[in-house]
């Protein structure tokens, strides 16, 4: 039996956390953004997985096989705020060559889980799957009402997926004013000795765009004083070199102010040149703010020409921008000025950024549950780079946050297992995460 102190987590919890990812991963699920992605086997087994709590789970489709699943699961205070939990059950592509394991095998070696999945994101899936069955064993109920949600397609636009849900199934989440996904809580090692735990509460923006210059198609070996491509590299070239100014946002501002304490630094965080000089004394913790205190633009693909003697008419690129909540309008201005007057700009995808109270008794509520099972970590907030599903929840009024926790140890880089060859996850990392889960979603 599970001590009451310590939570509502049993033997059987943990065996089935464990089990879940290797289950959940052996379903290929991947999304390679073309539409081809069958969710639908990893949403049966998790909705299975639901129905045998006593849940009545729905399985949701916008497109044949893009499976999405809902449940909710009724707390025992009426008066509360509903609480939205959520995790995506596609993942992105991998190459079975570059991997030391196949990346759909599953495998469990040496007290380690492998497989394309394993930290994003259906070690978290199977960590809710494993807490609301143990529950169901016990005969636990939250305080809040939660609403549970598996979603296909974050990986891509969320079209199918949370998208979906938020504009044609709102009524599922009513009630919902907060909710937790993936990115957040992990073990963030400093290589001193530190172990920070960082949660995530807010993302920037995601500015995908898509500039077209145009300009006089002819032979060439001619003079061409209106080529596409030269308008087009040049534009380019204005924007991979573009220094971004440091803005922070309350959720970054808040992160510098923690980790300066932690490292016993006084920050001057009005000054530009304070907040570079901040990071640069942080070490490798500086990589959990880094990315958030500036909008970015990234080139990241060139489509110009068919022949080489042939100067086209028309040359188009791609690029990756990503820009701080209250930094749209910026972003915007500096791109009309970057690509100037002879190259236009439209968003291929665009979705809003977001930002989540660092002060509020939810966030209270994650760092209790953290430091009751890594007592020697220190948690911080954080604002993440990309972006989640939350993004799409945020339409129906739902603040976000980033906690799935895992304590990982040393050697294990969190970051660069996301979307990374060998992606993995450890036995104990998964029943940290289930603990902790357990221990907020009850007080939340």
């Amino acid at each position: 039996m599970a001590d009451s102190t310590r939570g509502h987590v049993d033997e059987e919890a943990l065996d089935e956390v464990v089990r879940f990812t290797s289950d959940l991963i052996r379903i290929d699920t991947t999304n390679r953004g073309g539409g081809d992605c069958q969710e639908r086997p990893a949403a049966e087994y998790a909705a299975e997985q639901l129905a045998g709590a006593g849940l009545e789970p729905a399985l949701l489709e916008r497109t044949k096989g893009r499976t999405n699943v809902v449940a909710r699961i009724e707390g025992t205070d009426p008066s509360a705020d509903a609480l939205l939990v959520h995790g995506h059950l596609d993942v992105v592509p991998a190459q079975a060559e570059d991997w030391s394991v196949h990346p759909f095998s599953g495998e469990i070696r040496d007290g380690v889980v492998w497989g394309r999945g394993a930290v994003d994101m259906k070690n978290m899936d199977a960590m809710i799957l494993a807490v609301v069955r143990a529950w169901a064993r016990f005969g636990v109920r939250p305080r809040r009402d939660l609403v549970i949600a598996f979603t296909a397609d974050e990986e891509a636009s969320a079209e199918d997926g949370s998208g979906f849900l938020a504009d044609e199934h709102a009524g599922l989440f009513e009630g919902c004013t907060e909710g937790i996904s993936e990115s957040g809580a992990f073990t963030f090692h400093d290589g001193s000795g530190r172990q920070i735990y960082p949660i995530a509460a807010g993302e920037r923006g995601t500015g995908w765009l898509k500039l077209t210059a145009r300009g006089r198609a002819g032979h060439g070996s001619k003079v061409n004083r209106s080529n596409a491509v030269t308008r087009l590299a040049a534009a380019i070239a204005r924007i991979g070199a573009h220094e971004w100014p440091v803005r922070l946002t309350p959720t970054v501002r808040a992160a510098l102010t923690e980790l300066a304490a932690l490292y016993k630094i006084e920050p001057d965080l009005d000054d530009p040149d304070g907040v570079d000089g901040l990071l640069g004394k942080l070490g490798p913790a500086a990589a959990l703010v880094e990315p958030t205190v500036r909008n970015s633009a990234n080139p990241t693909m060139l489509d110009a020409g068919y022949k080489v003697n042939v100067i086209p008419g028309e040359a188009v690129a791609y690029v990756d921008g990503r820009y701080l909540p209250g930094g749209e309008d910026e972003f915007r201005t500096t791109l009309d000025r970057l690509t100037g007057p002879d190259v236009d700009w439209e968003f291929h995808h665009r979705e809003a950024a977001l930002q989540s109270p660092v002060e509020s008794a939810t966030f209270a509520r994650m760092r209790a549950a953290v430091e009751e099972f890594a007592p020697e970590g220190h948690v911080v907030p954080f604002c993440m780079s990309g972006g989640t599903d939350a993004k799409q929840f945020s339409r129906l009024g739902i603040t976000g946050y980033g906690f799935s926790p895992l304590k990982l140890p040393e050697g294990y880089d969190y970051g660069a297992l996301f979307h990374g060859v060998d992606e993995r996850v450890p036995v104990e990392a998964l029943h940290f995460g289930v603990h902790v889960l357990d221990r907020f979603l009850r007080t939340a």
